[in-house]
């Protein structure tokens, strides 16, 4: 019965929704000829618009400077998270290149350059029985961060290849669809902080609803243009294999430099839990304002659905043990 309750929880009813919108755009793919009867894309830009906007309206600034003072905690995650991360995916960049499987490190790259999350890692590390005030702070200011950074570090790869579109539409693009919603939200978040509160787990169904939308779109778009069979199998395994790999080095590597610095166990939980983290929620996001061609959003989408999968049932794990762990210290 135990077992039933934990395979079917939220989080992971989440991804076999995901998986389902996969079979979903196979069976029933979503036409551009649709669009006369419901604009899936247009829904999509404005539900983005909308998710940075509530995402302004949800962030506590108070709780946010309140913790500012452990500063070297938070430096070391948000460097786990922006510089540790694209490092090691970047260290294979001289071997891939002028290789055919360019597109495929690339997509990795994206990944690597995604800010955390920040629901699941806040409730991980309170599983875990980590600093919850440090995750909330780290969480919140990752996607802030990535705003910048994730475009920044893409930008190096998309404009020297010619795949990146026009530069100026891209930051109009996350200008208006990512950055302007968010400033709206700060400056509104003291007149709709008691309503986003009150409906705060209707509010996470729709940022749900719109990543779930995201992966039926582009996966639609995948299997009317036949581009899977351009894709043999072993690349899957590659990009599985990779992401894992992504996630356990940046994971200990973030621990090893925690103990090193004398952090107290709740923060070396802290640090490993938040800086090992990739944002679905952001991947979704950027795949779109990023002017990623239509022909290889599934490419890219692949390695963040799997690194998400992963993070979540293997940290999910983690998180129980390391409490039981301490429950035994402490008794």
């Amino acid at each position: 019965m135990k077992l039933i309750k934990t395979l079917f929880s939220k989080q992971n009813i989440f991804l076999f929704l995901l998986i389902g919108m996969v079979f979903m755009a196979k069976l029933i793919p979503f036409y551009e000829s649709y669009n006369q009867y419901f604009n899936l894309s247009g829904f999509i830009d404005w539900g983005i618009a909308g998710i940075f906007l509530l995402y302004g309206l949800k962030l506590n600034l108070k709780e946010v400077a309140k913790d500012v003072s452990n500063w070297k905690l938070h430096l070391l995650i948000q460097s786990g998270t922006f510089i540790i991360f694209p490092l090691l995916a970047l260290s294979f960049y001289p071997f891939i290149k002028d290789s055919e499987y360019y597109n495929i490190w690339l997509s990795v790259f994206f990944l690597a350059s995604l800010p955390s999350t920040v629901s699941s890692s806040v409730v991980m590390v309170s599983i875990a029985k980590g600093n919850v005030t440090s995750a909330i702070f780290n969480a919140s200011i990752s996607g802030i961060i990535g705003i910048v950074m994730t475009p920044l570090l893409m930008s190096f790869f998309l404009t020297s290849n010619g795949e990146g579109g026009n530069q100026t539409e891209i930051i109009e693009q996350l200008l208006l669809k990512v950055l302007l919603p968010i400033i709206l939200g700060v400056l509104l978040n003291p007149f709709f902080k008691k309503w986003v509160t009150k409906y705060s787990n209707v509010i996470s169904e729709f940022d749900r609803l719109i990543i779930l939308l995201i992966v039926y779109e582009s996966f639609s778009t995948a299997f009317i243009e036949n581009i899977f069979a351009a894709v043999p199998s072993y690349v899957f395994v590659a990009l599985a294999f990779s992401v894992i790999f992504l996630f356990f080095a940046t994971y200990y590597i973030l621990k090893f430099i925690a103990e090193k610095m004398n952090f107290k166990p709740k923060d070396v939980i802290t640090t490993t839990f938040c800086g090992s983290k990739k944002s679905l929620v952001h991947g979704s996001l950027f795949l779109l304002v990023l002017g990623i061609p239509d022909d290889q959003k599934v490419l890219f989408l692949l390695p963040v659905m799997v690194y998400h999968s992963f993070q979540l049932f293997y940290v999910s794990w983690l998180a129980n043990r390391i409490a039981k762990r301490s429950e035994v210290v402490e008794a």
